[in-house]
């Protein structure tokens, strides 16, 4: 059996009970080495087969895999984050089924995520956003025009931006061609959950400089939106004493 396991946002307490349950169960370990915190290589046995994935195409990958599931052995292939988000998971487990190979997914903590907890910021406050889009700038690997910044801004809802914060200029000016004002809020989220964790905010027109000062081009999420300079929004439905839902009546 081969596991795809989250490993979350770096800090090893944030793995999933049941991804580090199979990490120290697991024969073998495939890690994305470039992001993945060393420390969750302690939960695995003494006698583990680790192997970095930065170091390897897909191929090399995909015949490690084949190799433990020849030999009866479990093998994990342990992402940052969720690996369904830019985990570039599919064509691994496109692979898999062409092989038969069994395998199974274990979500994880996103950084995202843990960039909220950090800010100590909710993303979808009443009145202000109820929606939040997950995106990136677009570099070597191309983004569809109609998912650019630039389009994506216009929807004035929040937006945590991933794997761009080596283009910030590029990010600042779209948001403002979309719509956003230079005035808007934003947060940079350096290594959320991690020691060195870092945050920077400022203003659409600032942040660029900010990020630039603190030498920060990788690693990071960025975070925009009106959420984050919220001070009036409606609260919500949910706790009201004037609102009935199926575990409570209304009591005024």
């Amino acid at each position: 059996m081969v596991y795809i396991v989250g490993a979350g946002p770096g800090d090893p307490e944030l793995i999933t009970l049941k991804g580090q349950k199979i990490l120290q169960a697991a024969d073998v370990v495939i890690y994305a080495g470039s992001l993945v915190n060393p420390e969750l290589l302690k939960f695995c046995r003494p006698e583990i087969e680790s192997y970095n994935s930065a170091q390897m195409t897909l191929d090399e990958v995909i015949h490690v895999m084949e190799k433990a599931e020849s030999a009866g052995k479990t093998t994990v292939r342990l992402h940052t984050g969720d690996p369904a988000i830019y985990g570039a998971i599919q064509e691994q487990i496109d692979a898999l089924k062409e092989r038969g190979i069994d395998f199974e997914i274990i979500p994880g903590v996103s950084s995202f995520l843990a960039a909220a907890a950090a800010l100590k910021q909710e993303y979808t406050l009443p009145g202000i956003s109820q929606t939040i889009i997950i995106t990136r700038q677009g570099g070597r690997t191309p983004v569809p025009e109609r998912e650019s910044l630039k389009n994506l801004a216009r929807h004035q809802s929040t937006m945590c931006i991933f794997l761009s914060v080596n283009l910030i200029d590029k990010v600042v000016e779209d948001l403002i061609a979309g719509g956003f004002e230079k005035n808007s809020p934003i947060a940079v989220v350096y290594r959320a959950s991690q020691p060195g964790e870092k945050i920077i905010r400022g203003t659409l027109e600032e942040i660029s400089e900010k990020v630039k000062a603190d030498e920060i081009a990788a690693t990071a999420m960025i975070v925009v939106g009106h959420c984050l300079d919220a001070e009036k929004y409606e609260k919500s439905k949910l706790y009201s004493p004037t609102f009935s839902h199926g575990f409570r009546k209304a009591k005024i």
